[in-house]
C-alpha cells in the first residue's frame, strides 16, 4: 500500500492525548492533525500553547533504545547536524509512557520532501556532504550518549544461495495459496528470483568482513526522512537541506552501505532505472568528507546488490506480519534489481568515477525551487 493510499485508514488521535497534554505540558490544544506518508509509524503534527510539534508513537523502538537516540539527536543538533530538536516532558523525560504504549515529541519543522530526481546536481552532492557529516559527527560523539563503541572489525552476513532459495520457496508457497493480484505477482517474480540467484550465485561476496571504516549510522536515509528549505542567508528560492528525520533505527554498520543504499533508494525510480549522473554527485560530495577509496565504495556497492537479491523481508511483513503497507516496495524494488543486475558495471563506475555522465540519464538539472513541480508534503511527524 502506498503512502498516499494510507490515508484512507488513518486513525484518529491517540486515545491518552488528554494525559500526553499534561505529562509534556503544552497548555491548550488547538489543532492535531495525522500524517499519512510515514510507511510504519503513526505520527500526529500538533499544534498547542507551546508551539508545533510533530508527536510520534513508538513502535520501532523500545522506550529505553527511543531515550538514547534523542540524547544522541539532541547532541548532533548540537554539532550542526540538521535535525528537530526533542520536547522534554514536565519531568525532563524525552519519552512519555502510558499504560505501555511510548510517545515522543520533536520540534517542527517547514519543508519539502523531494525525491531524487527534483534536485538539482549541485543539491545531490550537498545531500552526500551532509550525510558524511553525520556519519563523522556520530564517530565522534563516542560513548558519550550512551552509544557502545562499534567493534574493531564488523562481520556482516552474506546470505548463502541455498538459504536464499529456500526463503524464497517459503515465500512462493504462501503466494500460491492465495488468490489476490498481488500473489500473483509475487509467484511470478519469485520464480525470476529463484533462476536469477542459481545464475550469479558465483559472483555473491565471498567474505563476511566488509571494507571501508564503519561506525554508528542514522539506518533509513531516504527522501520521507531528509527535509529541504530555504535556509536563513541564501536565495530563499534555493532548497537546502533543513532536516534529517526519524532517528529509530541508528545502528552500527559500514559507512560504505549507508552511502550505497541512500543513493540507490533516493535516486531510484519507479520504472527501476537508478539516476546514475545523480548517484555520481551524491557518492562525490560524501567522499569530499569522507574518502572512502574506490575498493570500498565497490565492496559496498556489490555487497547491497547481494542483498537486494537474496532478501524478501517485504514478504515477512505481507505473509508472516498480515502487514502490507510495503507491498507497492517490493514491487519497485523488483524492478530496481533487474534494472541493476543488467548494469552493474555501469552502476559500479558512477559510484567510483570523479565524473560520470550516461545517455541513459537526463541530467534534469533544472533545480529544486520554491514553487517547482516537486511534491510540497511535510515533515511526515517521524522527526526522530
Amino acid at each position: 500500500m502506498s503512502p498516499a493510499a494510507s490515508a484512507s485508514v488513518a486513525p484518529g488521535p491517540p486515545s491518552k492525548l488528554a494525559a500526553l497534554g499534561l505529562i509534556y505540558a503544552w497548555g491548550a490544544l488547538h489543532d492535531i492533525t495525522y500524517l499519512p506518508t510515514g510507511l510504519m509509524t503513526r505520527n500526529w503534527r500538533i499544534v498547542t500553547d507551546a508551539g508545533v510539534h510533530a508527536l510520534k508513537e513508538l513502535r520501532d523502538a523500545s522506550p529505553s533504545t527511543a531515550r538514547r537516540n534523542l540524547r544522541v539527536l539532541a547532541r548532533l543538533i548540537d554539532l550542526g547536524v540538521p535535525g528537530c530538536r526533542p520536547r522534554m516532558t514536565r519531568n525532563g523525560d524525552s519519552v512519555a509512557e502510558i499504560d505501555q504504549t511510548g510517545f515522543m515529541m520533536t520540534s517542527w519543522l517547514d519543508g519539502h520532501h523531494l525525491r531524487g530526481r527534483d534536485l538539482t546536481l549541485d543539491q545531490a552532492h550537498e545531500l552526500g556532504r551532509v550525510i558524511a557529516r553525520l556519519h563523522d559527527s556520530l564517530r565522534h560523539l563516542g560513548t558519550t550518549e550512551g552509544l557502545p563503541a562499534p567493534p574493531e572489525q564488523l562481520r556482516a552476513q552474506v546470505t548463502e544461495t541455498e538459504a536464499a532459495v529456500a526463503k524464497a520457496d517459503h515465500y512462493l508457497a504462501a503466494a500460491e495459496a492465495g488468490n489476490t493480484p498481488f500473489d500473483t505477482q509475487v509467484t511470478e517474480i519469485l520464480h525470476r528470483r529463484k533462476l536469477l540467484i542459481n545464475k550469479v550465485a558465483d559472483e555473491r561476496p565471498r567474505t563476511h568482513v566488509p571494507a571501508g571504516p564503519h561506525g554508528w549510522i542514522h539506518g533509513d536515509l531516504q527522501h520521507r526522512n531528509i527535509l529541504w528549505a530555504p535556509t536563513v542567508g541564501h536565495d530563499h528560492n534555493i532548497l537546502r537541506v533543513a532536516g534529517i528525520l526519524d532517528w529509530d533505527r541508528i545502528r552500527i554498520r559500514p559507512f560504505g552501505e549507508e552511502l550505497v543504499r541512500t543513493a540507490t533508494i533516493q535516486f531510484g525510480s519507479e520504472r527501476g532505472a537508478l539516476d546514475l549522473v545523480r548517484i555520481n554527485a551524491f557518492t562525490r560530495g560524501y567522499r569530499t568528507i569522507l574518502p572512502l577509496d574506490d575498493n570500498e565504495v565497490t565492496d559496498a556497492v556489490e555487497r547491497l546488490w547481494w542483498k537486494r537479491l537474496t532478501d524478501y523481508w517485504h514478504l515477512d511483513f505481507h505473509y508472516d506480519r498480515g502487514d502490507t503497507s510495503c507491498d507497492d516496495l517490493f514491487l519497485s524494488g523488483e524492478e530496481t534489481l533487474h534494472w541493476w543486475t543488467n548494469r552493474r558495471d555501469e552502476v559500479k563506475q558512477a559510484f567510483t568515477s570523479c565524473r560520470f555522465s550516461s545517455p541513459m540519464t537526463d541530467s534534469h538539472d533544472l533545480g529544486s525551487r520554491v514553487g517547482g513541480s516537486a511534491m510540497v508534503t511535510r515533515i511526515d511527524g517521524r522527526g526522530a
